[in-house]
């Protein structure tokens, strides 16, 4: 382990000359607002386009109106949040009636599966820039002032802007997202990632530890390690686990989770998302082993049938999860685990939905995503199945699948009360001025009154009471950071 550290005292420069920087074109002083919306990893994006537009020039607001340039990054996840977008860009474009030389550009998976649709058929915006573009955005918005619109999707087999050190964008200062992976390889029937975020592939391990080091030495207390399937990550490895080149050392998730643990006992780290295919005991063994990797695994399950599963192209069983299900709670009996469900799926019968509602019975998750399937353009199940099911059955089977998880999230909040939980100060809560928040081992969050303590510190809360989302207690004791 501290041979691979001490790779980290020296990160090779030679990417550096690949970033071209052109200030000089960029009149100074202008200001960047960025909207995020979707997944965690888009607003990890966010953070490098940030970092990108100041290093040539702007700096960033919070205050829409004072803006020259807007950017929006997006999600294609579901139809809901692609109209959420189209109606601000709409208020946008309206506002560029008003302020002559706004910038609008949209990013992300929208950017890159509507290209064309967002700037030419409705003339929405001035950029559209994929996932993998950000670094050409400088030279986009030069096009624009020159008066063209200006794009750029392509996707990338190399690209994880590794040498890239996020603006963060959130002034709290208390957790942040490191990205360890882009892209998927995984091809779920249901999903547009893999043709809007590209093939898959890892960022190298120094540049990811140096990154938590920093936010580490900066005064952040915990880091997300963020990929679509972080389980999959490898460096210098193939995806058969075969290695690629024999002078480098290989890192696969569970060790490079125990490096990033290694900084300090004061960073706790998460990580987001597991699949359950990818889900190994190496992994579990690890977080058994380090108090601050936190006893919380999002593991999505989609659907509670087998063919279902099939029909998704999951790549596993219902016995297979309930394997994981079982390794996880022998290897770390502690762990908090949450899932995404998916209802109506194509041909979804009432036999198959009733699988679901008997596995969520039986596992019990502790919270859980619950949607109805909303049909993405380009994807493997509009090509080969029928989106058939009713929306007024999606509709009713997923208000089922609600209710049931209410009272099952209710049922494990109600078991912690008594017990003392280890929780990290974020801020004041929303409720009360008179009262703190912050989140457990678990990523549940806690309310406690105010005291001599802090945003970042750590204090032990004895749980009195709860709500079906939130924990509610008294802090019994402030810990000292660890020498």
């Amino acid at each position: 382990m501290s041979n691979f550290l001490d790779l980290n005292k020296k990160i090779d420069e030679s990417r550096q000359g690949e970033v071209t920087t052109i200030k000089n074109k960029i009149k100074g002083g202008k200001k960047l607002f960025l909207e995020s919306y979707g997944c965690a990893m888009n607003f990890s994006d966010s953070e490098v386009v940030a970092s990108i537009l100041c290093d040539n020039g702007y700096t960033t607001t919070t205050d829409e109106h004072e803006a020259d340039i807007i950017l929006i990054n997006t999600c294609s996840i579901r139809d809901n949040a692609e109209n959420r977008v189209r109606k601000r860009l709409t208020n946008f474009k309206n506002r560029k009636k008003r302020q002559p030389g706004l910038i609008v550009g949209v990013l992300g998976c929208m950017a890159e599966r509507l290209k064309k649709t967002l700037l030419e058929e409705e003339q929405l915006v001035d950029i559209v820039a994929g996932p993998d573009s950000y670094r050409d955005l400088p030279n986009l918005i030069i096009e624009v002032e020159g008066g063209q619109k200006a794009v750029n999707v392509l996707l990338s087999r190399e690209e994880t802007y590794a040498d890239i050190a996020p603006v963060r964008l959130d002034k709290k200062g208390v957790t942040s997202f490191v990205s360890i992976t882009r892209g998927c390889d995984n091809m779920c029937s249901f999903c547009v990632v893999p043709f809007t975020r590209g093939r898959e592939r890892s960022r190298d391990p120094k540049t990811i530890l140096k990154e938590c080091q920093q936010l580490f030495d900066n005064g952040y207390r915990e880091v997300t390690l963020l990929g679509q399937n972080v389980d999959s990550y490898r460096w210098n490895m193939t995806s058969k686990g075969e290695i690629k080149d024999e002078s480098i050392p290989t890192t696969n998730f569970a060790e490079l989770m125990a490096i990033v643990a290694e900084i300090s006992p004061d960073l706790r780290i998460r990580f987001s998302t597991s699949h359950p295919k990818d889900m190994s005991d190496e992994v579990l063994h690890v977080i058994a082993s380090y108090e601050n990797i936190c006893n919380y695994i999002h593991l999505p399950i989609q659907s509670g049938n087998s063919e279902v599963l099939k029909r998704m192209n999951r790549g596993y069983t219902r016995e297979w999860y309930l394997n994981r299900i079982e390794a996880i709670r022998n290897i770390i009996p502690d762990c908090a685990i949450t899932t995404d469900i998916i209802t109506g799926f194509c041909d979804e019968t009432d036999e198959e939905h009733a699988d679901t509602i008997s596995i969520m019975k039986e596992v019990q998750w502790d919270f859980a995503y619950m949607y109805k399937y909303s049909e993405r353009p380009k994807t493997l199940a509009e090509r080969r199945f029928e989106d058939n099911v009713p929306e007024e059955l999606k509709g009713s089977r997923l208000t089922e699948v609600i209710n049931i998880q209410r009272d099952n999230s209710h049922i494990k909040n109600k078991f912690q009360i008594g017990k003392v939980h280890k929780v990290l100060v974020e801020g004041t809560s929303k409720r009360s001025e008179d009262f703190m928040s912050g989140r457990n081992d678990h990523n549940t969050r806690v309310i406690f009154p105010k005291g001599d303590f802090g945003v970042c510190d750590y204090v032990m809360v004895k749980i009195t009471d709860c709500t079906t989302a939130t924990l509610l207690g008294e802090v019994e004791e402030i810990l000292k950071p660890s020498k």
